[in-house]
Parts: structure tokens; C-alpha cells; sequence
């Protein structure tokens, strides 16, 4: 958390606020969040540089600069970007802001400093280890029935391996497998061909109806305006335990898998 929707969320607010325009300084305040190579000073290195650019990769927002450099933002668990005028009060455990022209702020707070921004060159092949988008027109049946087929690993662990398909988190998951009645440890290389087609189709609505709700604020997301998203009042079995199924009326159960917490019902999920 933050995954695919809250990411794209953040990033479509951003791009409307801080493209076009330039870093006319920078306060790094935790050194370990803000990094950059090794000889390279963060701060100084992207002061005056003009941000042309803001797009997501996985759950990744990059901001791209006029040099060709990137800014890599990892958000991870409590990370936030957002966009203030001076005089706003700052969000707990800011420990980066860029000074945009025009008197705006960019902010990225983590009270538990598990983020990070990272400063990365033109050719840095920073994402050649992140596997497809799953709203991308690369995301095909017959890719993901090839990404499945012949393997063992519970189908919920395949879909939060970043390395194969970059975005989806726990949430998503969760949220997808009800929606395709599949049981989550079921073995991936074992679904047969409707049901990974089920599963596919889930992925894409889930994840676009997450985007038009504005993402998931269960604990510390907001977008770029410091709102909360609203596709928490729309979630079907996410962090439901002992509440009925919305489909069957069973008791939604909660198990571990891949040392995730896992939502699930036990009736319909087969």
C-alpha cells in the first residue's frame, strides 16, 4: 500500500500541478530517503532541472526531467506526494520538499521512512526487473496464460510478484480472486483456461474501477491533494473477516499465504 490505483491517482493529480514546471531548490532531511550515485549530491543535482514529466511504473511515480534524468519515487507502506502552497502545514515525517516556481511545494512525508527517491540517469535500466502492466495492451490472455502455466506457486503469490506483473498488491489481489471465484493457494499452473480468463478480466476492472473511486484509504494514502480515495466503502472481502460474503452470504475467512494476509470465501472461491 500504496499500489497500482493510489499510484496512478497521485500521479494524474501531480502531473496536472508540478509539469512544466521548475526545481528551484530542494531540502533533503533524511539523507538515506533521497539518493542518488554514489558521487552525486541529490539536492544539487536536480536544482534547476525542469520536470517534463510524471508517469507511473508498477507502483513506482517518476518524475521525468528535462535532462533526461528521473526521479524514482517509492512510496512503499506510508509514503505520501503532495502538492502545498507555502503556509500549509506539513504532513508528520516530511523529510523531502522540492521547491517548485510558483511558490508550490512538493512534499513526500513516510512516518515509518520505509520510502524512498531515488535520482536516476537516462539510459539506468531502473525497471528491467518489473514484469507487464496489467491495464497495458501487453497484458494479454495469452500472456498471463503463459505467465501461469506449469507453475506451483499459490495463484495470489503470482500476482504480487512484481518481477511478473508490476502493481498489484493485497488489496488488488484479494479483491480480483473473489471477483474471479478462484481460491487464492490454488496452484496457478492448475486454473484451467475460463478461469484465467475470469481472473485477467477481474485484474483490469478491479484496477480500473479503483482509479475512478480515487484508490483505497484504509490507513495513510492520499492523492496529490492530501484527499482520501473512496474505493474502501466498495471493497467485497479486503479486511472483511467474519462478515458476510456479498455474492453467497458465507462468512468471509481470514488466512495467511506468502506471509500476507489473505481475504477470502470459503463457499464461492473454489
Amino acid at each position: 500500500m500504496p499500489e497500482l490505483p493510489e499510484v496512478e491517482t497521485i500521479v494524474r493529480g501531480l502531473a496536472r500541478k508540478i509539469v512544466g514546471k521548475t526545481i528551484a531548490g530542494a531540502e533533503v532531511r533524511l539523507a538515506r530517503i533521497a539518493v542518488a550515485a554514489p558521487t552525486v549530491d541529490f539536492a544539487a543535482e536536480i536544482t534547476g532541472e525542469r520536470i517534463v514529466g510524471v508517469r507511473r511504473r508498477g507502483k513506482y511515480a517518476v518524475f521525468e526531467l528535462a535532462s533526461g534524468s528521473s526521479i524514482v519515487t517509492s512510496l512503499r507502506m506510508t509514503g505520501r506526494l503532495v502538492v502545498a502552497r507555502n503556509g500549509q502545514p506539513e504532513l508528520p515525517g516530511t523529510h523531502v520538499v522540492l521547491h517548485l516556481n510558483g511558490r508550490a511545494r512538493l512534499r513526500f512525508s513516510d512516518v515509518r521512512t520505509f520510502g524512498r527517491m531515488r535520482l536516476v540517469g537516462s539510459h539506468e535500466e531502473w525497471d528491467r526487473e518489473l514484469g507487464v502492466e496489467p491495464l497495458s495492451s501487453s497484458f494479454t490472455p495469452e500472456a498471463f496464460i503463459g505467465m501461469l502455466s506449469g507453475r506451483t506457486t499459490p495463484v495470489k503469490a503470482l500476482l504480487l510478484d512484481q518481477r511478473r506483473i508490476a502493481g498489484i498488491g493485497n488489496i488488488y489481489a484479494c479483491e480480483a480472486l473473489w471477483e474471479a471465484r478462484i481460491r487464492p493457494s490454488r496452484p496457478s499452473g492448475r486454473l484451467t483456461k475460463p478461469a484465467t480468463h475470469r481472473l485477467r478480466r477481474a485484474i483490469v476492472e478491479v484496477l480500473g474501477r479503483a482509479i475512478e473511486m480515487r484508490g483505497t484509504s484504509i490507513d495513510d494514502y492520499v492523492d496529490a491533494d492530501g484527499l482520501q480515495g473512496s474505493f474502501q466503502n466498495n471493497l467485497s472481502v479486503y479486511g472483511k473477516t467474519g462478515r458476510p460474503c456479498p455474492r453467497c452470504g458465507a462468512s468471509i475467512v481470514r488466512t495467511v499465504l506468502a506471509q500476507r494476509g489473505t481475504w477470502w470465501c470459503r463457499r464461492c472461491q473454489k
